[in-house]
């Protein structure tokens, strides 16, 4: 992710790609909150970068907005 964003630059979509690729990643290993944090940042550079309406940036709000409401959801169940 580094090298990607020192060599081909933070908003070049290949670096968008990465972003979203760790989120997961990290969503996988069970560190919510980072993944969320970083796809929040990915999904803010891919609507300025590619659009509102790319494909790719409807595709990682809606996975944003999912994560969020898991993580609301295990955060109620935690309190309960």
């Amino acid at each position: 992710m580094e090298t990607r964003t020192r060599v081909l630059g933070e908003e070049h979509p290949d670096t968008l790609t990465s972003m979203n690729n760790l989120a997961f990643t990290l969503k996988g290993q069970g560190l919510t909150n980072k993944a969320i944090s970083l796809m929040e940042d990915g999904c803010g550079l891919q609507t300025v970068v590619l659009g509102p309406q790319h494909p790719f940036t409807i595709s990682s709000r809606e996975t944003l907005a999912t994560w969020q409401l898991e993580a609301i959801e295990i955060s109620k169940q935690s309190n309960a």
